[in-house]
């Protein structure tokens, strides 16, 4: 991986903004791995910009628990196969397209670890969409439709050590305890970052925030 850009959040914000007016709409895509700040940055972002921004996560098309156990995947949650990858590209197509009338998406809520369709709209007078996740970059079918449908697309770095901190404190307060949280950020989501780590070539922006990150 290129060595990242170190940029303030603010930078982020105005070439965020600055992409919103670019076109009819603009799809921006924010890629890493588990706990680099993902949604945190894209969440301020779309503050920032307003109205005219949208934010629609990647972690909306988890598969379901009950799938997820069909599956015997439920160990692995959270990895490349436990997505509906083919509606992710589906929503992205539509988003891009700038349809006349709303689209829905899916919201991922962590306090029951299941998503939620149709739980957020995204009007036709939205000008930038921003999505975030763990593999919007990857050169492998579907998911390297994403890299097409995004108008931007930026890696989000942060140094390891405080990136597991950070995993093991999220797993923590939705409700493992503390040897849990810790064994699964070293195990399912560190296989996870193994594989992200290798699609930042494949961002326009590789960057680690000049001020780290609350959570």
């Amino acid at each position: 991986m290129a060595a990242p850009r170190v940029l303030p959040v603010a930078e982020l914000v105005d070439r965020a903004r600055a992409l919103a007016e670019a076109g009819p709409r603009q799809l921006l895509g924010i890629a890493g791995a588990p706990g680099a700040g993902k949604s945190t940055l894209a969440e301020r972002i779309v503050a920032e910009v307003g109205p005219a921004a949208r934010l629609v996560p990647m972690d909306g098309f988890h598969l379901a628990q009950s799938e997820l156990e069909r599956l015997g995947r439920a160990d692995r949650k959270g990895a490349v196969d436990t997505f509906d990858a083919n509606g992710y590209v589906s929503l992205l197509r539509r988003l891009h397209l700038l349809e006349p009338t709303p689209v829905y998406a899916p919201l991922f809520r962590r306090d029951l670890e299941e998503p939620i369709a149709g739980a957020i709209e995204v009007p036709p007078e939205v000008r930038l969409v921003v999505t975030e996740g763990n593999y919007l970059l990857l050169p492998t079918p579907p998911w390297d439709e994403v890299r097409s449908l995004l108008h931007e697309a930026w890696f989000l770095d942060l140094d390891a050590e405080l990136r597991l901190r950070r995993l093991t404190a999220r797993h923590v307060a939705y409700g493992r305890s503390p040897a849990q949280a810790r064994a699964w950020a070293l195990g399912s989501d560190e296989r996870n970052a193994a594989l992200v780590s290798g699609t930042a070539d494949r961002a326009d922006l590789v960057v680690r925030l000049a001020e780290a990150p609350a959570r």
